[in-house]
């Protein structure tokens, strides 16, 4: 059977991406799970998998071109089975109840008639409507080249070529030591910026800070580092992470998606640590931290990073995250807050490790502490369940012993 692969949403804020590289040629065998692209997002370049096992028919889609979530970009078939007479050319995302937005896949249907944008709509990406934006162009007047007649980034700029600059009727002097330089966004950055405005809008933030006495985890980290080798060596954001995948296992509330009128609770533990880029932060996750050992997390978040800084993560890991985390200790940060990064109800944000007078038994006595505030989105839970929550997180480290036993 026929099946149709289409661009796939990785990540809630998706709206386009576009094919870096094609791993398969046309008539070339592909497996379930195999990967057969590399598909550029906002933030990170992911590898595709295939969603069923066949032939790469058809190729759609050349690489280099920016393409809307839920557009038709390749056709597999059965090995013994020709291209369909008719293919879809476009499946709008908005139309296509029955293709899974992780997946992208589902059965070829007969050429579906020409996108028409509604009376007084005028269809355009993203990066294209920004662009008129700050040009000053009227979408109205511009040709689209895309599917449909969507207007592209390469229609606004080839508009501008074509347009002849108006004379301003008078030219102001401006003092050069007063002059400013406008610097363009990335694509990555503005979906940052995008993504963070979002979130603080619709979630009520609140925030809640403990200091966790990380002396006993700091000395099992040493412990357990003298006795593995250097692939398994555990860091403090390990720590952090079991300790945090324990809590939301005793409270899964915090590991839910706010849904409106009700909570998803998300069974597994994907946990998502921000690594910062050059280009901005991406926010790739661990997947089923709730069966993993303290050792097994620790390979798994360097392999994580790796492949993060080398631009080869899968899809899942780039958008099935269920909680996050950001530590800021290794740029000698004590303290700060996080926005929560949606659909999460909750963010984690570590300090440094650092040595610390503390009173103990009404002694003065030198200890490793740690900073800890959780960012919480108050549709999802209150301030006393966070505190509790934070509270476990808080004892788990200082008794660093129950990471081992979990």
């Amino acid at each position: 059977m026929a099946t149709s692969i289409v661009m796939p949403q990785m990540g809630y804020d998706m709206q386009e991406g576009t094919v870096v590289r094609w791993y398969k040629q046309e008539g070339d065998v592909v497996a379930r799970g195999e990967v057969i692209a590399d598909i550029e997002t906002d933030k990170a370049t992911v590898e595709f998998e295939a969603y069923t096992s066949g032939v790469l028919r058809k190729i759609v889609v050349d690489t280099g071109i920016a393409i809307p979530v839920g557009q038709l970009i390749a056709v597999i078939t059965d090995p013994d089975e020709p291209l369909p007479d008719h293919i879809e050319t476009a499946i709008p995302a908005t139309s296509r109840s029955d293709i899974p937005k992780s997946a992208g896949n589902a059965a070829v249907q007969p050429a579906a008639p020409p996108i028409v944008a509604p009376a007084g709509e005028v269809r355009a990406s993203p990066i294209a409507r920004r662009l008129a934006k700050e040009m000053g162009i009227d979408l109205v007047v511009v040709t689209g080249s895309g599917p449909g007649g969507r207007i592209v980034e390469q229609d606004i700029l080839s508009y501008q070529e074509q347009t002849p600059l108006v004379p301003q009727a008078e030219t102001v002097a401006l003092d050069p030591a007063l002059a400013s330089e406008n610097v363009d966004l990335s694509r990555m950055r503005q979906t940052i910026a995008k993504v963070t405005s979002d979130s603080k809008r619709d979630a009520p933030h609140f925030y809640v800070t403990s200091d966790v006495d990380m002396t006993k985890a700091m000395e099992l980290r040493r412990d357990v580092n003298d006795s593995v080798s250097a692939e398994s060596r555990v860091s403090v954001n390990d720590m952090v992470i079991k300790a945090t995948s324990i809590a939301l296992k005793r409270q899964p509330k915090f590991n839910a998606f706010f849904r409106g009128d009700r909570l998803q609770m998300n069974p597994s533990i994907n946990m998502g640590i921000a690594i910062a880029q050059e280009a901005g932060l991406i926010v790739p996750g661990i997947s089923a931290c709730e069966s993993k050992s303290l050792l097994e997390i620790a390979t798994a978040s360097r392999d994580l990073i790796a492949r993060a800084n080398n631009g080869t993560l899968r899809n899942e890991e780039y958008s099935g995250t269920t909680f996050s985390i950001s530590n800021l200790g290794m740029f000698d940060v004590d303290s700060f807050v996080a926005i929560i990064f949606p659909p999460h109800a909750a963010v984690l944000a570590v300090g440094k490790v650092k040595e610390q007078a503390v009173a103990r038994d009404g002694q003065l006595v030198v200890a490793q502490m740690m900073k800890a505030t959780v960012s919480v989105d108050h549709r999802v839970a209150d301030g006393a369940e966070a505190a509790q929550f934070l509270v476990e997180i808080k004892n788990l480290l200082e008794n660093p012993v129950s990471l081992l036993l979990e």
